[in-house]
């Protein structure tokens, strides 16, 4: 994808963006089943429709080797607290935690509010 770029979706006014970090377990197996299980044709529906359902614009996540990096993007109105605890509630999202948490360096039973932490922005080039 690199090659060809990355498409940018564009909403004609301003958005809040939450940065995210989580590491998975050093398992060359199961990181490529982590890739493989967020592929387009993988990924669970319910999930993304969930997502889009609490107010997410968007959501990308990058890897480098056990580092996952998440960006997403939100409606200037959007409160994390209120989404991320709709989210949690939302049916096959428990699920999903749980089958995932085998990848991820966290404890059992997390939800994604707990094992994904919040980064701060300290730089930008902008204005």
């Amino acid at each position: 994808m690199k090659e060809k770029g990355y498409r940018i979706n564009e909403y004609g006014c301003p958005v809040k963006r939450y940065c995210q970090t989580l590491s998975l377990k050093k398992d060359p197996k199961l990181i490529a089943e982590y890739r493989n299980i967020h592929s387009r044709e993988k990924a669970w529906p319910e999930i993304r429709q969930g997502i889009r359902s609490i107010g997410i614009l968007e959501m990308e996540i990058y890897i480098l080797g056990t580092y996952l990096f998440m960006i997403i993007e939100t409606p200037l109105d959007f409160d994390w607290e209120t989404a991320m605890d709709r989210l949690s509630r939302l049916p096959k999202q428990a699920e999903w935690e749980n089958y995932v948490a085998k990848f991820q360096e966290c404890s059992p039973n997390s939800s994604s509010s707990e094992k994904w932490k919040l980064m701060e922005r300290i730089f930008h080039l902008y204005e």
